[in-house]
């Protein structure tokens, strides 16, 4: 019950836009579909056939947001606008995690084993991002919108691309809850900016040595 109840509660800690408690227990379609989660999961631990799978398909259909009752979700877990969310049976998610529309967590196998990433703690995934197959995202990890990730990533690391590649990464515990879409570190631009700048003093220093050769001349 008490998990219940900080699921309730988190919407309002994670979205401004949430104004009241009447708005988040009847709009709030992640919170539907986690809510939903709690009871078939219950249920698939207690070895109850068919209700589970039926009644995260009735969830499905009403939300948008498709987790299997058989996936193992911590503490706290908020699914931001939630459209197009998969997670898959194997997946496993700590505490305190965020996944914002379009994320999937899913599977590269066929096989009956674990094929789903596991997500660690303070986890932020950005919108339309996929993590795919048995890997292993670290604590205090933020990964970027549109990101796809195949590989395991490590503690306090920020991902962002396809494939995903670590951007940033802090031996010091970081807040990835405080995930900016806007202002997450680009690498590639960051070269293209350094060379416009070469570019830039490079033009600068042949305009300066022209007009040294051409007052010489004079």
């Amino acid at each position: 019950m008490f998990i219940l109840l900080e699921d309730i509660l988190i919407p309002f800690k994670r979205d401004p836009a949430a104004k009241n408690i009447f708005e988040v227990l009847f709009t709030y379609a992640g919170l539907h579909a986690i809510l939903a989660y709690r009871v078939a999961h219950l249920l698939y631990k207690m070895h109850i056939p068919f209700i589970p799978r039926l009644t995260m398909s009735i969830t499905r259909f009403l939300t948008g947001v498709e987790i299997h009752h058989g996936a193992t979700i911590g503490r706290r877990f908020f699914i931001d606008h939630g459209m197009g969310v998969v997670i898959g049976e194997t997946a496993e998610i700590g505490d305190d995690v965020v996944l914002f529309q379009g994320v999937t967590l899913g599977g590269t196998s066929t096989h009956k084993g674990k094929r789903h990433p596991t997500l660690g703690n303070q986890v932020v995934v950005g919108a339309n991002a996929v993590i795919l197959g048995n890997v292993k995202i670290g604590d205090n990890v933020r990964i970027g919108a549109g990101s796809v990730v195949v590989t395991n990533i490590p503690t306090n690391s920020t991902v962002i691309g396809v494939p995903g590649r670590i951007v940033k990464s802090s031996a010091d515990a970081v807040d990835a809850l405080k995930l900016e879409h806007t202002i997450l570190p680009d690498p590639i631009m960051d070269r293209l900016n350094k060379l416009y700048n070469e570019l830039k003093h490079t033009e600068k220093e042949i305009k300066k040595y022209h007009a040294e050769q051409k007052a010489k001349h004079k």
